[in-house]
């Protein structure tokens, strides 16, 4: 039972590994290829851990090998266009000026419940508001409305407004995030200053704390602090 644990322990942090370092993507956001290698990877890493009798070496050897292709892989389609659109597909369009493109459809095998499915969850339910609706080639839906049907935008209204940044995290659960007071260009000091001012006499009364997008400070304090 012991070398089932230790060889289950090292199989899961090999494909953790091996996952990161293939990049951060969700499931439905990998191309077609990058979602093959990593159903293989799940099952080379599978089939170890449930027979002892296989050697360790057998499962991550060929899952390194993988790694290494698709690597490889995504570094030929960066580089090239030609080989992108051969390894990763073109975008299908599926409905150009209000109009569904029946032979895209008919082409992909997407039939059209599942496109007005789709543009029901994009928020159009209409297809006569929408100008082009592009299958992308992981597999997600692009809808461009019409301009008519476009939410207005301060530039539509000749309106000036600030540049906003991103919000940076200072404290979570009582603890200070130092990089990110580095970031922000405060100093510890100041942050305690700050929360004085508020009431708050110490960081572990905190659950989060930080600057908004137009550079204000914001907390929250903890609840039940006698729970904790």
């Amino acid at each position: 039972m012991i070398i089932v644990i230790m060889r289950s322990v090292i199989l899961y942090f090999v494909v953790l590994i091996v996952m990161r370092i293939m990049g951060k993507r969700q499931i439905g956001q990998l191309q077609p290829f990058e979602l093959v290698i990593t159903i293989i990877i799940s099952e080379l890493a599978a089939v170890p851990m449930q027979n002892t009798g296989i050697p360790l070496l057998y499962g991550i050897v060929p899952i390194l090998i993988l790694m290494t292709a698709q690597i490889m892989l995504s570094f030929i389609s960066l580089k090239s266009v030609k080989a992108r659109a051969f390894i990763c597909g073109r975008p299908s369009i599926l409905i150009e000026d209000g109009k569904i493109m029946e032979k895209e459809l008919s082409k992909l095998y997407f039939n059209i419940n599942d496109l007005l499915e789709q543009l029901r969850v994009k928020g159009y339910p209409d297809i006569k508001d929408v100008e082009f609706a592009i299958l992308e080639t992981e597999g997600q839906l692009s809808v461009v409305p019409k301009s008519l049907k476009r939410p207005a935008t301060p530039q539509d209204f000749n309106l000036s407004v600030d540049q906003e940044r991103l919000p940076i995290t200072l404290i979570i659960d009582g603890e200070v995030i130092k990089q990110n007071l580095i970031i922000a260009k405060i100093s510890e000091t100041d942050l305690k200053n700050v929360l004085d001012k508020n009431g708050v006499l110490s960081y572990k009364q905190v659950l989060f704390a930080g600057l908004d997008s137009a550079g204000k400070f914001f907390y929250q304090k903890k609840q039940n602090l006698k729970d904790r």
